[in-house]
C-alpha cells in the first residue's frame, strides 16, 4: 500500500530481547493501535534521544528490564491515526537487569517460544516481518 508522500513521520523503534532459551520478549499493548495485541517493546523516539537511548528508555518502561542495545536489525512502516505514518526501527537487545514486569502502555509482558508466539494475537505483520527476519523465538 503508497503511503501519501506528504504523510509526517513518527520516528518509532522496537526492541527483540531473548533469554537464554531464545524466547522472545512481548508485551499486550494497553493502548490503541492494537490494544489487547501482542507486540515488541517499544515506542516513539522522543526529541533529543538516538534511537538506542529511546528502545532502553521504552523497555525499561514496558517491562522493567535493563538492556543494552545491540545492532539494527530492520526498519517497518506501519499507519498511524490522522493519516501519519510510523516508522519503526527494531534493534537487538541483550536484558542485563531489572525485574520483568508490565509498565506504562503494557498489559502484560512475558518471554515466549515459537508455540506460545504462534498461538498470541499479534499486532500486524509482526509474524511474518520476524520471519522474514529470521528473528522468530527458538
Amino acid at each position: 500500500m503508497e503511503h501519501p508522500p506528504e504523510a509526517e513521520r513518527v520516528e518509532c523503534v522496537g526492541a527483540l530481547v531473548y533469554d537464554e532459551q531464545h524466547r522472545l520478549l512481548v508485551i499486550q499493548r494497553a493502548n490503541e493501535p492494537g490494544r489487547g495485541l501482542w507486540s515488541l517493546p517499544g515506542g516513539r523516539v522522543e526529541p533529543g534521544e538516538d534511537d538506542p537511548t529511546a528502545v532502553a528508555r521504552e523497555v525499561a518502561e514496558e517491562t522493567g528490564l535493563r538492556v543494552e542495545v545491540g545492532e539494527f536489525v530492520g526498519e517497518v512502516e506501519r499507519d498511524a491515526p490522522n493519516g501519519k505514518l510510523y516508522v519503526i526501527r527494531d534493534y537487538q537487545a541483550e536484558s542485563v537487569g531489572g525485574t520483568l514486569a508490565a509498565g506504562d502502555d503494557a498489559l502484560d509482558a512475558r518471554f515466549v517460544n515459537r508455540e506460545e508466539f504462534e498461538n498470541l494475537p499479534t499486532a500486524t505483520l509482526l509474524a511474518s516481518t520476524l520471519a522474514q527476519w529470521n528473528a522468530l523465538p527458538g
